[in-house]
């Protein structure tokens, strides 16, 4: 069977990154509102960006997600993207538990372990996936609510901390699945080609009456002079050209 032109693209609310990215997202707007109050960012600057990062991480893997079926080198950009806007959101937590003389938790820490054990569950969805995705993140909202929720600022920026590094280490294998992927099949440009010599030879096969290439024994299509007028003879060209430039001249039967 030939490969499909388009693969397949989207997809992306299966993925466990784009959840975590999602809860990053809604968390960082309600730990601004909760923690960085006006007076303290007359400027809503450091709000701004926080918010602004968190956004990025978020909406960057949707795009290169519906990317995918046209440009797999857009895909693992964007995705980069997304990781770099999340570790400069990670920044900002820090420098905000740094202020308050707060260190980060240890990964020994019994917060930071249980954070890191919670497992989310798969994505299940109907035909209605816009309404199941969103039930199903606040059902996984709540596996993490012990923590975000706390009234300490402090507890709840370590607990994004984690979270935002979850979801860099899974980014992280992310880009290194499109790589060997991209590695294996290629990008777009070169299944184009693939799909149209496929199809090219399947037009050649279907001829009855092509011959064999002399020089790899491919079938033949039959083909006119690039530069010639409309009076120009045709002749037998390798399906495999421009790999093959096997020819053969064009047999007209004669009444």
């Amino acid at each position: 069977m030939p490969k499909p032109l388009f693969t397949k693209a989207g997809g992306y609310r299966k993925l466990h990154g784009f959840t975590l990215a999602t809860l990053i997202h809604l968390e960082t707007i309600r730990f601004c509102k909760r923690f960085i109050p006006y007076r303290d960012d007359p400027l809503g600057k450091t709000s701004g960006q926080m918010i602004g990062a968190a956004r990025s991480g978020r909406q960057n893997i949707i795009e290169g997600s519906e990317r995918a079926s046209t440009s797999r080198e857009t895909e693992i950009k964007l995705t980069d993207v997304a990781r770099a806007s999340l570790a400069e959101l990670l920044g900002d937590f820090e420098m905000f538990l740094a202020e308050r003389n707060e260190i980060p938790w240890s990964m020994h820490d019994s917060h930071h372990r249980r954070i890191c054990e919670i497992r989310l569950p798969e994505f299940a969805y109907t035909d209605d996936t816009l309404h199941d995705y969103w039930a199903f993140f606040h059902r996984a909202r709540g596996l993490y609510a012990f923590c975000l929720d706390h009234d300490d600022p402090a507890v709840v920026a370590n607990a994004l901390v984690v979270l935002i590094q979850r979801c860099m280490a899974m980014l992280d294998k992310q880009m290194e699945r499109l790589g060997r992927d991209f590695l294996d099949e290629g990008g777009f440009k070169e299944r184009m080609y693939t799909c149209r010599t496929e199809a090219r030879d399947a037009a050649a096969a279907s001829d009855s009456d092509a011959p064999e290439c002399p020089q790899c024994a491919s079938p033949m299509r039959k083909r006119f002079p690039r530069n010639g007028s409309e009076n120009s003879e045709p002749f037998w060209g390798c399906s495999k050209y421009p790999a093959c430039r096997g020819t053969r001249p064009y047999a007209v039967e004669k009444e």
